[in-house]
């Protein structure tokens, strides 16, 4: 089995760290799910579905400040595909003292820490991000 989520974030980080202004990954729901999240948070600039059928991609827009800085310094998969990582409302920590974000899965969909804190939801935890 092949970890699709941890392709996709390895080439948002590996496009970020060498200044690359897109990155291309295979397209899916659940992908799609987790870059909604992370345009939200300007994490991206914006990402859109390029292709037809099977061949579908997304095309992924890393956001940069003014400076030129990347606004992702790194990126880490908690739950893997050999382990998975469930957390409850009560155990969710904020990430680099809130500098950071855990992007989670619950039972009413992805949605990042504070937000699974906030409406009291436990979950798998996906990745962090900061």
């Amino acid at each position: 089995m092949n970890d699709t989520l941890a392709a996709m974030l390895t080439a948002i980080k590996n496009a970020s760290m060498v200044g690359n202004k897109t990155a291309n990954t295979p397209a899916s729901k659940f992908k799609k799910s987790v870059l909604l999240m992370l345009k939200k948070n300007q994490y991206i600039t914006d990402f859109k579905e390029v292709g037809e059928g099977v061949k579908k991609q997304f095309e992924i827009e890393v956001a940069y400040d003014q400076s030129g800085n990347s606004r992702i310094q790194d990126i880490k998969r908690v739950s893997k595909l050999s382990q998975r990582i469930y957390k409850g409302y009560r155990n969710i920590k904020p990430v680099k003292y809130g500098h950071g974000m855990m992007i989670m899965t619950t039972p009413q969909g992805i949605m990042s820490e504070t937000e699974a804190r906030d409406k009291k939801l436990g979950g798998e935890a996906l990745f962090i991000i900061w």
